[in-house]
């Protein structure tokens, strides 16, 4: 449960995919519950930039612990921004300089208007991660990655994230499942809605690694 490796060469210090060497953007945060996770794993967090869409108002009076996530970031020297758009934040005046080696996207969700297997939901939610996807592939370094974690069974494998990125000149590195328990202090949370401070049940869900296609070859995704 969440795997803290030290490398003892460089002195970094690792939760599963992500290392406190790694200058890392966290985007659509809930109650920053995920990067303070990562924070209090490495103690200094001054490699992280976490970002909500929510203003910092809002996210107090929604979510019971994000005042005290919030101070957990402030301590460790983590960069918080709020009021961030996915789809613009290419050109957000604090982000615009900056180059990331894992930008990470948790849950991605463009809210609730109908059932989930709606065609209308599923072209909401895929025009979210779409924009995201153009937006974020202009802001990674040259190693970089793109990191989704996303639910993979039906109606969220109608998302087709593989090609939304193959779209930009991204390809899959990688799938791998998704351990909720391995964010030891991460509550997943719906986000939108006049539940949005409500968790949900994660089910059969996967990180998905994306990666620059330097080559500009074609990469058949399966």
């Amino acid at each position: 449960m969440g795997e803290v490796r030290q490398d003892k060469n460089e002195g970094d210090r690792w939760i599963q995919h992500y290392c406190s060497s790694h200058q890392i953007l966290l985007v659509g945060e809930g109650d920053f519950s995920f990067a303070a996770s990562l924070a209090r794993k490495f103690g200094d967090a001054v490699n992280m930039i976490a970002t909500s869409l929510d203003s910092k108002d809002d996210l107090i009076r929604c979510y019971p612990f994000a005042k005290t996530n919030l101070k957990e970031l402030e301590d460790c020297r983590c960069s918080v921004l709020h009021d961030v758009d996915v789809h613009t934040m290419v050109s957000h005046p604090l982000l615009l300089s900056k180059s990331f080696d894992r930008i990470i996207f948790n849950f991605p969700h463009s809210g609730f208007y109908f059932k989930e297997d709606h065609w209308l939901q599923i072209f909401f939610h895929v025009r979210l991660v779409s924009g995201f996807f153009k937006s974020a592939v202009d802001m990674l370094t040259e190693n970089g990655e793109i990191h989704i974690t996303h639910k993979t069974a039906n109606p969220y494998s109608k998302w087709e994230i593989e090609k939304l990125a193959e779209e930009v000149g991204l390809y899959l590195l990688e799938k791998v499942p998704f351990v909720i328990f391995d964010y030891p202090g991460y509550v997943n949370r719906r986000g939108s809605g006049d539940r949005k401070a409500e968790t949900f049940l994660v089910g059969q869900c996967s990180t998905f690694k994306f990666a620059l296609n330097l080559a500009g070859e074609f990469i058949h995704l399966v």
